[in-house]
């Protein structure tokens, strides 16, 4: 696999990838982008042979790999599916990713999976479940894992741990990481009415991995508006003064431009890429300027 340092065609530092899908193989390895890595969804690529996984490798051999889980159902009360784990643990052994991710949501129940990611209720008893699940993964995996923040759209009563603090308590019971999406983040704050700044100053930003910049879509359901995490348009106006508020206050950090449903060209998410590599250097200027007036 390619060093995240060799790839990067236009000379930053900065770690900006897009997801990687399959209409846009041929580009992805004929081109020279200025991109730092892809990322896949594990579970496209769990088949024992095949094109995909052809040219996964071929892509891989140019650019660093995320594999990022989306059916693996961390919150399941009733454990995490074994054969699921050793496919997962098959794409990892063959990729040799630069991050493996997964989401704080569950999928699964009695044997059926549900095809969404659904939030769960915050409190000591899914805590512990999630961190036992969590463990279990890392351990079938080989890998330590990032846990990424759920869009939600209700509130549970029974929650009772603000999900910053759930993050940060799963992390010290497993030694996992966060991949905070900061649209998700957006789009929850929006829907169930919390502070999404305050959410992220809240955040321990030495466990943040990775992050997730999406589009959403707005719909009218009674009269009310719904934010729908369908990562289907270029990221909005709102987002990007979320992300630029991370990265003043975390830093530098890996950042995943997200786009799975009406899925653009390939110059589109280039697009969209770049925008994320000038705002992140925006930010880290903002940050570096207020340091040092800070200090003087």
């Amino acid at each position: 696999m390619a060093n995240i340092h060799s790839v990067n065609q236009a000379g930053t530092l900065h770690h900006i990838g897009v997801g990687l899908k399959a209409q846009h193989y041929a580009e992805a390895l004929e081109g020279q982008y200025s991109l730092s890595f892809f990322e896949v969804h594990a579970e496209n690529y769990m088949m024992p042979g095949g094109n995909h996984l052809r040219f996964l490798e071929a892509i891989g051999d140019k650019y660093p790999l995320s594999i990022h889980g989306v059916g693996t159902s961390l919150g399941s009360a009733e454990g995490l599916d074994k054969n699921h784990l050793q496919r997962f643990r098959n794409v990892v052994d063959r990729f040799d990713p630069w991050l493996v991710s997964e989401h704080l949501a569950w999928s699964v129940h009695d044997g059926t999976y549900l095809n969404d990611l659904l939030p769960l209720p915050l409190n000591a008893m899914t805590l512990a479940v999630v961190s036992d699940n969590v463990n279990r993964m890392q351990d079938a995996i080989g890998r330590r894992i990032l846990i990424e923040n759920p869009s939600t759209y209700v509130a549970f009563q029974s929650t009772d741990i603000p999900e910053p603090e759930y993050l940060g308590r799963v992390a010290d019971a497993t030694n996992c990481g966060i991949l905070l999406d900061v649209n998700n983040i957006y789009v929850s704050s929006r829907n169930n009415g919390f502070d999404a700044k305050d959410y992220i100053n809240n955040i321990p930003g030495e466990l943040v991995g990775e992050i997730h910049l999406a589009g959403h879509t707005v719909k009218s359901i009674d009269g009310a508006e719904l934010r729908l995490d369908d990562h289907g348009s270029p990221v909005i106006d709102d987002v990007w003064a979320l992300y630029d508020h991370t990265i003043r206050r975390f830093g530098e950090r890996p950042t995943l431009v997200e786009w799975d449903t009406n899925v653009p060209d390939f110059t589109t998410l280039i697009d969209e890429a770049d925008k994320a590599r000038s705002a992140m250097q925006t930010a880290l200027n903002t940050a570096g300027r207020e340091a040092v007036h800070g200090a003087a």
